[in-house]
Protein backbone atom coordinates (compact mmCIF):
# COMPACT_ATOMS: atom_id res chain seq x y z
CA UNK A 1 0.00 0.00 0.00
CA UNK A 2 1.82 3.49 -0.77
CA UNK A 3 1.67 5.83 1.62
CA UNK A 4 1.23 10.03 0.92
CA UNK A 5 0.94 12.97 2.87
CA UNK A 6 -0.65 12.86 5.71
CA UNK A 7 -1.20 8.82 5.73
CA UNK A 8 2.40 6.94 6.82
CA UNK A 9 3.16 3.96 8.62
CA UNK A 10 2.42 4.26 12.09
CA UNK A 11 6.07 3.66 13.04
CA UNK A 12 6.98 7.18 11.64
CA UNK A 13 4.23 8.64 13.58
CA UNK A 14 6.64 10.27 16.02
CA UNK A 15 9.72 10.67 13.54
CA UNK A 16 10.52 14.61 12.68
CA UNK A 17 8.28 15.50 9.61
CA UNK A 18 12.13 16.08 7.23
CA UNK A 19 12.11 12.31 8.61
CA UNK A 20 8.88 11.04 7.89
CA UNK A 21 8.48 12.96 4.50
CA UNK A 22 12.09 10.78 3.32
CA UNK A 23 11.03 7.85 4.73
CA UNK A 24 7.56 7.51 2.94
CA UNK A 25 9.46 8.71 -0.37
CA UNK A 26 11.83 5.74 0.11
CA UNK A 27 9.41 3.04 0.94
CA UNK A 28 6.99 3.86 -1.71
CA UNK A 29 10.09 3.22 -4.42
CA UNK A 30 10.94 0.26 -2.03
CA UNK A 31 7.34 -1.03 -2.76
CA UNK A 32 7.30 -0.07 -6.46
CA UNK A 33 10.49 -2.37 -6.86
CA UNK A 34 8.17 -5.27 -5.36
CA UNK A 35 9.71 -5.17 -1.32
CA UNK A 36 7.43 -6.62 0.78
CA UNK A 37 5.53 -3.81 3.36
CA UNK A 38 7.49 -4.10 6.22
CA UNK A 39 11.18 -4.35 4.50
CA UNK A 40 10.02 -1.01 2.87
CA UNK A 41 8.89 0.50 5.75
CA UNK A 42 12.07 -0.44 8.01
CA UNK A 43 14.51 0.24 5.14
CA UNK A 44 12.60 3.57 4.06
CA UNK A 45 13.22 4.79 7.86
CA UNK A 46 16.58 3.53 8.59
CA UNK A 47 17.45 4.98 5.60
CA UNK A 48 15.82 8.38 5.69
CA UNK A 49 17.69 8.93 8.99
CA UNK A 50 20.94 8.03 7.32
CA UNK A 51 20.30 10.61 4.47
CA UNK A 52 19.29 13.08 6.57
CA UNK A 53 21.76 13.23 9.13
CA UNK A 54 24.82 12.73 6.82
CA UNK A 55 23.37 15.80 4.84
CA UNK A 56 23.24 17.78 8.15
CA UNK A 57 26.87 16.90 8.89
CA UNK A 58 28.00 17.41 4.87
CA UNK A 59 25.88 21.16 5.89
CA UNK A 60 28.12 21.68 9.35
CA UNK A 61 30.99 20.99 8.31
CA UNK A 62 30.54 23.33 5.07
CA UNK A 63 29.22 26.05 7.50
CA UNK A 64 32.02 25.95 9.71
CA UNK A 65 34.42 26.40 6.86
CA UNK A 66 32.69 29.04 5.45
CA UNK A 67 32.98 31.30 8.82
CA UNK A 68 37.07 31.03 9.09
Amino acid sequence: MPWYSGDYPPSYKNQPKEIREKAVEIANALLQDGAEEGVAIATGLKQARELLTSHKEKNSRTNHTKKN
